[in-house]
């Protein structure tokens, strides 16, 4: 017999150390396959646009500036802003907000753009004032999507 018998030490440590590599390896490409994959186009082509989602009008929320009352109006049409302004704006209340005007311009652009109140941007020096008007222009809104669905309900009732 010329067979010489070969001895293997495996230790332990070494197997679970491989073994939790081995796993953490393959849990990484399979990330990676799921995050490079190309999404389906199907999805993205079957956006509805809406329809109905505002009642027609011009709804107004006033602002409470320094005991001056500042008015946002917001004119809108069955799916789309029409049109966002400030009304009642005193020369005092310019004065003490100098950052109103610059602020409005800039979120009203961007809400005619996109007709949408997700998603926009504005600076850190007028973030508070933005948010501010954003809060307004979106209580107007919301008068807005609640009328059109209350007279939708009530439609449906008769």
């Amino acid at each position: 017999m010329n067979s010489k018998t070969k001895i293997v030490v495996l230790h332990l440590k070494e197997l679970i150390y491989t073994g939790i590599f081995a796993v953490l390896g393959i849990l990484f490409i399979i990330l990676l396959i799921i995050m490079f994959l190309p999404r389906s186009k199907d999805k993205d082509s079957a956006i509805i646009p809406p329809t109905n989602t505002y009642m027609p009008g011009i709804y107004t929320t006033s602002l409470l500036l320094n005991d001056n009352v500042v008015d946002i109006e917001v004119a809108v049409d069955e799916t789309s802003i029409n049109d966002i302004r400030i009304v009642n704006l005193d020369e005092a209340v310019t004065a003490m907000y100098p950052l109103i005007e610059p602020a409005f311009e800039d979120l009203v652009a961007q809400i005619c753009e996109t007709q949408s109140l997700d998603g926009l941007t504005y600076s850190d020096d007028n973030k508070y004032t933005s948010l501010v008007l954003l809060d307004a222009i979106r209580t107007s809104l919301d008068k807005a999507i609640s009328t059109s669905s209350t007279n939708q309900t009530s439609e449906a009732g008769n």
